[in-house]
């Protein structure tokens, strides 16, 4: 089944035109990035070239694509929006809200029964507004997008920071909060800063140990968390040209893990063959007719200093494998080099538990090149001496994988077969003995490793690795294995070495599924309703967020200045709060509780002001909301790093915190807060950083003249009786302005479709 193909043929129908007039525009040839873009704007083409990293611009994206976990909030935003149906073709999977514990068979009945109240709302909400639902089981949001709906050339946002994933087929695919895709499916552009480009020139091929996974953590450890910030990655090159498409994918999704706003390659044979394998002869054959114009122009990538904003060069035949980590993503170490490392560092080097699968790292090809080092294990007379468990990206590939017996070898080395979703990869496992705390080592192949995040022990020390290294490692047992050059004992005693992995780009019997668990929604559900229980502690019915007041905000307490590191997961952790995404009161219970407080180190644990007490983050925050007093956050560099999720931006909001001054923000994160009516401003001199006090109370003086490009003053009277006022900066534009004057983007919306 292909879905959405008349929407597929339009955008291809008016792509040569839309490319040839941006390219007089521009007046030179254009990367591939820019030819996406241009023809994907509202409005007709400006009468000069946007301005990479400075013009905010209005596009209209292809379609939306949404997680259970984010899609509550973004649906129910949505149906206050006013509309009958989504302006463009919509998806909902369900993947987050399932525990890996036992199995797949168990864990899903649990999920079934546990999150019923949420998949039928998610369900219902489909159904009445035309929106695609894929069942708890079908797979993983970005696995399943890649495998039905991504095509070259298209654009397309997703409420998930990894929907980028869907750049290993062509399209430029954008992580973003669910007020962004609430405003795409009521039909309103789009707005997105225009963003700098980075080359990524790949030459050589990939052999041996390594995998397309080590390209991306070669890149992570060369630009750091922050270094894609504003930025789109295009990789090109004859290593580019080697890689499957899948292979590709892997290295589109974890550019999130570096700020990128996406990443993309150029159509090639490797997606032309991954559309007819998973059954899209007909848009392969579309895509072949416009090729010329799904790739960039060949003088670009003959002399890519001229157009890119910066160019990187990776020689495939040379890379090594990576190991990435621990705590983040970006700490990037050869493998051939983890032994000194890890001994200079302390790092524990047995491997306790190996985790495969993810929406990363779960295709077919994936899957064949490990199991191909599992086999080793009974043939070389092994002993697997770490656990080792497996995601399955989608439920087309478990059934493709059991069929051709990849599962049965897998099974007789001890491994878990989890549930076709999330997992551990977003805290959703429910680990033994991980309550104790104790200092371990796991690997994995999933794309993030912050502390606590994969199973809510802070001392478990998380490395990202290709499926196959993982695999490696879990076998050994140890992580500073080089299953290139070490050499293993086995249970006779005898020294025996794993063979270098091989595997299948794609089935060679093609792939098969008997239940892909898709739903279709209905043709009219204009007279369905949507029911919520005013009692439910799952769903909460959204209320308006109060319009700003007209005055400068004074009298707001510092709620908490938090140091380092200082991410989506420590605003709004996932795990088991996952259940109140759909709740925004119940989840607000935990927002920032994982912020580390510079003034006392600890977590969760900052002084209320009108106590004196030291409490819980969101204790003190309601105690202020109850006084309507209004607050302020302070945070380092890189605030909000990690997942979209909107929650980070919209608890905040709900429990009366005004404004969140910072170093300099992530991205997505940044627009989340504005898309919900909060003041998102940065220090003009990091160094005021410093002079943020515990006891301090602030105004923000400014906002009757809240204009574009004008600094905002922060006066700061601190607890001895002095004050001092700092310059903060900001990136609102005109329409960003409105939506805090109004109360939230939202309110503009709901506003002009009663209109």
């Amino acid at each position: 089944m292909i879905f959405d193909l008349d929407m597929i043929k339009r955008v291809y129908a008016e792509l040569p035109g839309k490319v040839e007039a941006a390219r007089k525009l521009a007046g030179r040839p254009l990367t591939l990035t820019e030819k996406i873009l241009y023809a994907h704007l509202v409005d007709a083409l400006p009468a000069k070239p946007f301005e990479r990293g400075k013009d905010y611009v209005d596009f209209n994206p292809d379609r939306v694509a949404m997680q259970d976990a984010t899609a509550q909030m973004a649906l129910l935003q949505f149906m206050q929006a006013g509309r009958k149906k989504v302006a463009v073709p919509s998806t909902v999977h369900c993947d987050h809200l399932i525990t890996a514990k036992v199995g797949a068979k168990d864990d899903l009945a649990v999920a079934n029964k546990e999150s019923k109240e949420v998949y039928d709302f998610l369900a219902s909400v489909s159904n009445k507004y035309g929106i695609g639902f894929w069942k708890p089981g079908a797979g993983i949001i970005h696995q399943v997008v890649l495998e039905n709906y991504a095509f070259p050339g298209g654009m397309m946002i997703g409420t998930d920071s990894h929907t980028v994933n869907a750049g290993g087929l062509g399209m430029i695919a954008i992580g973003v909060g669910g007020a962004d895709a609430c405003d795409v499916m009521a039909g309103l552009p789009w707005e997105l800063k225009f963003p700098k480009l980075i080359g990524v020139k790949l030459t050589g091929k990939l052999s041996g140990w390594t995998a397309p996974k080590d390209v991306i953590l070669k890149v992570a450890g060369i630009l750091t968390v922050k270094g894609g910030t504003g930025a789109i990655v295009e990789y090109f090159g004859e290593g580019a040209l080697n890689l499957s498409c899948t292979g590709k994918g892997t290295i589109c999704n974890m550019g999130a893990e570096i700020g990128a706003t996406t990443s993309t390659f150029g159509y090639d044979a490797s997606m032309e063959r991954y559309l007819r394998a998973t059954g899209r002869n007909e848009v392969a054959d579309l895509a072949n007719g416009v090729k010329a114009h799904l790739t960039a122009d060949a003088e670009v990538y003959a002399s890519p200093e001229k157009y890119f904003d910066q160019v990187i060069e990776i020689n495939l035949s040379e890379l090594e494998p990576h190991l990435n980590g621990p705590f983040t993503p970006d700490l990037a170490t050869p493998i051939s080099k983890m032994k000194e490392v890890a001994a200079a560092n302390g790092w524990p080097t047995k491997v306790e538990v190996g985790l495969i699968g993810s929406c990363t790292n779960s295709s077919y090809e994936d899957i064949s090149r490990a199991v191909s080092i599992a086999k080793q294990v009974a043939a070389k007379g092994l002993k697997t001496k770490g656990e080792y468990c497996i995601n399955p990206g989608s439920e087309q590939i478990r059934f493709t994988i059991e069929r051709d017996g990849f599962l049965k070898v897998f099974s007789e080395i001890g491994a878990t077969v989890f549930t076709n979703a999330c997992g551990p990869c977003i805290g959703m496992w429910d680990r033994m003995g991980a309550e104790k705390q104790e200092k371990n080592t796991i690997v994995h192949s999933f794309n993030r490793n912050f502390a606590k995040r994969a199973d809510g022990n802070p001392n478990t020390y998380a490395f990202v690795a290709s499926p196959e290294l993982v695999t490696a490692l879990a076998i050994a047992g140890d992580l500073t294995f080089n299953p290139a050059t070490d050499y293993l004992i086995n249970e006779k005693g005898e020294k025996v070495k794993l063979d270098e992995p091989a595997g299948d780009e794609l089935p060679q019997r093609g792939f098969a599924v008997e239940d892909a668990g898709y739903q279709a929604p209905a043709e009219d559900g204009s007279n369905l309703t949507v029911n919520v229980s005013p009692t439910s502690d799952r769903l909460q019915l959204l209320d308006p967020f109060a319009a700003w007041e007209g005055v400068d905000l004074k009298g707001l307490k510092l709620l908490i200045k938090a140091k380092g590191k200082c991410t989506t997961d420590h605003i709004s952790m996932a795990g088991p709060w996952l259940k109140y995404r759909g709740h925004l009161d119940n989840i607000s219970n935990n927002m920032l509780i994982g912020a580390v407080n510079f003034f006392n180190e600890k977590t969760d644990n900052v002084k209320n002001q009108l106590t004196g007490a030291y409490e819980g983050v969101p204790k003190v925050q309601r105690a202020y909301k109850a006084a309507n007093i209004g607050s302020i956050v302070v945070g380092d560099e890189n605030y909000g790093e990690g997942s979209s999720r909107e929650h980070a931006a919209m608890e905040p909001r709900h429990l009366g915190v005004r404004a969140v001054l910072v170093k300099s923000f992530a991205r997505i994160h940044e627009t989340n807060l504005k898309k919900q009516g909060m003041l998102a401003l940065t220090f003009s001199d990091k160094a005021d950083y410093d002079k943020i006090k515990e006891d301090d109370t602030m105004d923000i003086l400014g906002l009757t003249t809240f204009a574009p490009n004008v600094p905002l003053t922060i006066a700061l009277h601190h607890a001895d009786g002095t004050s001092e006022e700092i310059k903060v900066n900001h990136t609102y534009n005109a329409q960003q302005i409105e939506w805090f004057k109004a109360g939230g983007a939202l309110n503009i919306i709901r506003a002009s479709i009663k209109a």
